[in-house]
């Protein structure tokens, strides 16, 4: 029985990829910062670990804790919408902190276990915001696509020790907690000058049609996990898939 385990699971895509796996016979290893035992079914098949992707301890306290992994899914992450003139670098920081050193982080900590084992996967989920620009999204969109680089280079880097890398990249989700952490931060990051065009964005994300739901990426993740001729790239959710295909 394989292992996974994965980052930011105390809700949307990180808790709907620990439930599908959990499901289909993997053993689970969900962390969160703040463990909470409700959100999935008990199973033997599942340990909840408590994770901070910014602190270092935090971090090798969780792998040691795990043991030996098969599959490490890197999805913790916060949203940011603002305009970038009104973003203060404390915040630009944390973003990076979180979603680009964090996921980097995590993915040196369990390295030297999988090349001693000849063996793993390191999946790391994006945004299809990486695949088509969009205003007042700079930050965000630098972070995630970061990775995307990271993980494509990276790739080349473990392949010869049989160690595997890919990418899940999701459109645009009412079930994340991203739009919250958006507008959370978006009051003092969109000054004046940018009200009408902040407007307009909120007025297309209300309007989108074509979304992605959290399963869309749990089956991505999957296949990721499970398929060895899965493209590296691995477009998650209808519009996400839109946007891949236009280029």
């Amino acid at each position: 029985m394989k292992t996974i385990f994965i980052t930011g699971c105390s809700s949307g895509f990180g808790l709907e990829i620990a439930r599908y796996f959990l499901q289909r016979d993997w053993k689970v290893i969900a962390t969160m910062r703040t463990p909470r035992h409700d959100l999935l079914p008990a199973s033997p098949h599942l340990r909840i670990l408590p994770l901070d992707v910014v602190d270092a301890d935090s971090i090798q306290a969780a792998v040691e804790a795990a043991g030996p992994v098969d599959v490490l899914v890197n999805n913790a992450g916060i949203g940011n919408l603002g305009a970038l003139e009104a973003q203060p670098m404390a915040q630009v920081r944390e973003l990076f902190e979180t979603n680009t050193l964090g996921s980097i982080a995590m993915t040196q900590a369990f390295i030297p276990q999988m090349r001693a084992r000849g063996q793993g996967m390191v999946i790391n989920v994006t945004s299809s915001v990486t695949l088509r620009s969009l205003p007042l999204l700079a930050v965000y969109t630098a972070s995630k696509a970061a990775i995307n680089a990271f993980t494509e280079s990276l790739a080349l880097e473990l392949a010869p020790l049989g160690v595997q890398v890919r990418l899940v990249l999701p459109g645009r989700s009412p079930q994340t907690r991203f739009a919250e952490n958006a507008r959370a931060r978006m009051e003092a990051s969109v000054p004046e000058p940018y009200a009408a065009l902040a407007a307009q964005v909120f007025e297309n994300f209300q309007a989108a049609t074509q979304l992605t739901y959290a399963e869309d990426v749990a089956e991505a993740v999957w296949q990721a996990a499970n398929d060895p001729n899965a493209p590296m790239r691995i477009p998650a959710g209808e519009d996400a898939r839109e946007w891949a295909k236009a280029g």
